[in-house]
């Protein structure tokens, strides 16, 4: 056979754009033609990325956390204690307990300088002082979402005279003046675990800080909660679930739990700061946690006490909770926007 029958027999080269499918050599990506859907919580979680100051905030929040938790590993790291007397044990104390050193007694062995009196070390006593006021206020905002939550799907989806008694109940919690019940009330909770003649463990003062809290904290929620409710409980998704033959139970669980998680979410970041403040400022009063326990509230009594010889004793601490108030109530509003972005601060 010539070449020239072999050349008319074999098919031609391509032309360019038939017969090949373009890849990835040719720097054009194939279309597939399919949408790709995203959640409602990937959504939020764009938003929230969005917002500098909220993710600020949130790192903010994080270092408070990671603190607490870690007080233990940097108190060994940084070679103090918060119940050792270093002031009276070393002399650096004068005779009013004031340290001797300018600025609190700050200098290269005690960072924060000393507490006035005992000669504690300021800097560790913050850092368990984070400890103390997150456990409490952790415990307190977390039973009290869960039980507000829990009051508020009954009366918004149950209604009738179970909404009726259940409302009545909390207009009479809510008529209660917060401050003047937990001063009032914290001693009475103590003298029920203990007896006046024996001696106080740490941990009743601090479950009696969270039940007398814990008894006036949950009401706001459950009002938000059952609002919600009773404007979704007759939507047209909560009817389809009924007539499918759905249990109360399935329909709270599946159909109106999801749709107010948001809600949850953000009013329990609000509530932790609010509880935070409130524990400190028991203490403050001298019916919280009491001394040698590691408090905020203890470390701005004993600054307040002292403040007219040195103010540098109200500094470290009052940042302190300046800086986490202001940083858990942005990250709260951040977080509002995030899942609702129709909301306007």
């Amino acid at each position: 056979m010539s070449s020239s029958t072999r050349a008319a027999m074999e098919p031609s080269d391509p032309l360019p754009g038939e017969g090949e499918a373009p890849g990835p050599a040719d720097g054009i990506e194939p279309k597939t033609g399919e949408l790709v859907g995203r959640s409602p919580g990937r959504l939020a979680w764009i938003r929230f990325k969005r917002d500098k100051v909220g993710i600020l905030c949130a790192f903010t929040v994080l270092g408070f956390i990671l603190v607490a938790v870690a007080a233990p590993l940097i108190s060994k790291l940084y070679g103090k204690d918060p119940y050792q007397l270093y002031g009276q044990d070393r002399g650096l104390l004068n005779s009013y307990g004031i340290p001797l050193k300018p600025n609190g007694g700050i200098d290269g062995d005690f960072w924060f300088g000393l507490e006035p009196k005992l000669g504690r070390d300021v800097f560790t006593l913050l850092i368990y002082g984070i400890r103390t006021s997150l456990l409490i206020a952790l415990a307190v905002t977390t039973i009290a979402v869960v039980i507000g939550v829990l009051i508020g799907l009954v009366q918004g989806y149950l209604g009738g005279r179970t909404d009726y008694f259940l409302g009545r109940f909390s207009d009479l919690m809510l008529s209660f003046p917060q401050q003047l019940f937990f001063i009032a009330f914290t001693p009475v909770i103590v003298a029920l675990f203990v007896s006046p003649t024996e001696e106080e463990p740490a941990y009743v003062r601090v479950v009696a800080l969270i039940l007398v809290q814990l008894v006036l904290g949950w009401m706001t929620i459950g009002r938000l909660i059952r609002a919600q409710v009773l404007s979704l409980r007759e939507r047209e998704f909560i009817e389809a679930a009924r007539l499918s033959g759905a249990s109360g139970w399935r329909i709270i669980r599946k159909e109106l739990l999801p749709n107010i998680w948001s809600t949850v979410l953000v009013q329990a970041t609000l509530l932790l700061p609010v509880n935070v403040t409130a524990e400190a400022g028991l203490s403050y009063l001298g019916v919280g946690v009491h001394s040698p326990t590691p408090d905020w509230g203890l470390l701005f009594q004993s600054g307040a006490t002292y403040y007219d010889s040195d103010l540098t004793f109200m500094f470290f601490p009052g940042i302190a909770m300046v800086v986490f108030v202001v940083a858990f109530n942005l990250l709260g509003d951040s977080v509002r926007d995030a899942l609702d972005p129709k909301t306007v601060r």
